[in-house]
């Protein structure tokens, strides 16, 4: 029986386990994958936190990236073959789960081969956070010439933003801590200014009008305001409140779920990671049965990349 790892009711670490359960065949339009990566995120602790949702029964199984070999195919997929190395965006908002499992159906859209030159485990980084770079850049629609600023300049998500914005022709400034300035240029920044409470005073001396895009990979909210120009406009990940924002600003919260059958974006993404535009970070493989430990070090903060479940 294929094992995965799940959540057995809302709660800390100690809810989590792993459980062996049977897996469908797939059906027309679908893709079985023996996985053999597969991301911890942040939308994994909170789904640990707060439950499967509406409907949905426990054990749940989290993750959202998958990365494995094609294990078998169903009726009309020829875009792969069985034996193919892919990696794949998961909802574990579903019956069946996320992608922390060894073996896992979903639908032939969301997979697309791994990058060249890539390992699996490396792979397992990019399909959701790559998907959310680039649903918050079109959701902005800065045109060319632009100025877009990140939040947490060294983290996964912003590592994925900022070559990607740059790609669109746009000025991107990003915050780090001093230690992580070097790191935060490699990703292709034009200008990096310091981390912390004087964030938007930096934003304003380099670009005295305010930027005119913000993607707040590190959860500012309404504190990196300040570092916008009227009308500009904010990406936010963790959803928003609805409360009006000051000075014509307007927030666009980011639900990665509706664009996880992206073919061409997933596509995007691994062309780039071939060639070197994007860096795919693993910062720690753990079993099955070590998932708590993924999580400690997820919720820790500071991560440079994700931690992994291998299977």
């Amino acid at each position: 029986m294929p094992r995965a790892v799940a959540i057995t009711a809302p709660g800390g670490t100690e809810v989590l386990d792993v459980v062996d359960r049977e897996v469908r065949p797939a059906a027309p339009g679908e893709i079985r994958i023996a996985v053999r990566a597969a991301a911890v995120n942040p939308t994994d602790i909170g789904l640990r936190e707060h439950g499967g949702g509406e409907g949905l029964e426990p054990p749940w199984v989290p993750g959202m990236d998958a990365a494995g070999v094609v294990e078998s195919l169903g009726d009309g997929v020829d875009r792969v073959a069985v034996g193919d190395e892919v990696m794949a965006a998961v909802t574990p908002r579903r019956p069946e789960g996320g992608a922390q499992a060894e073996l896992i159906v979903v639908p032939a859209a969301s997979v697309v081969p791994v990058p060249g030159g890539a390992t699996l485990a490396q792979a397992a980084t990019l399909p959701m956070n790559g998907l959310t770079a680039l649903l918050g850049l079109e959701l902005l629609g800065l045109p060319a010439g632009a100025t877009l600023a990140v939040t947490g300049g060294a983290g996964l998500l912003a590592s994925y933003v900022i070559p990607l914005a740059k790609e669109r022709g746009l000025r991107v400034l990003a915050d780090a801590k001093p230690e992580d300035e070097e790191l935060v240029r490699s990703f292709g920044a034009d200008d990096v200014v310091p981390r912390g409470d004087g964030f938007a005073d930096a934003v304003r001396d380099a670009v005295p009008d305010g930027v005119d895009g913000l993607y707040d990979t590190a959860l500012l909210g309404r504190a990196a305001f300040a570092a916008i120009r009227d009308g500009g406009a904010m990406v936010v990940v963790r959803g928003w409140d609805d409360s009006p924002a000051e000075r014509g600003i307007h927030v666009r919260p980011v639900w990665v779920r509706t664009v996880l059958e992206r073919t061409e974006w997933l596509d995007h993404l691994r062309e780039r990671a071939a060639a070197g535009g994007l860096a795919l970070r693993v910062a720690g493989e753990f079993r099955p049965d070590e998932a708590a430990r993924a999580h400690d070090l997820m919720e820790a903060g500071g991560l440079r990349g994700r931690a992994l479940i291998v299977f």
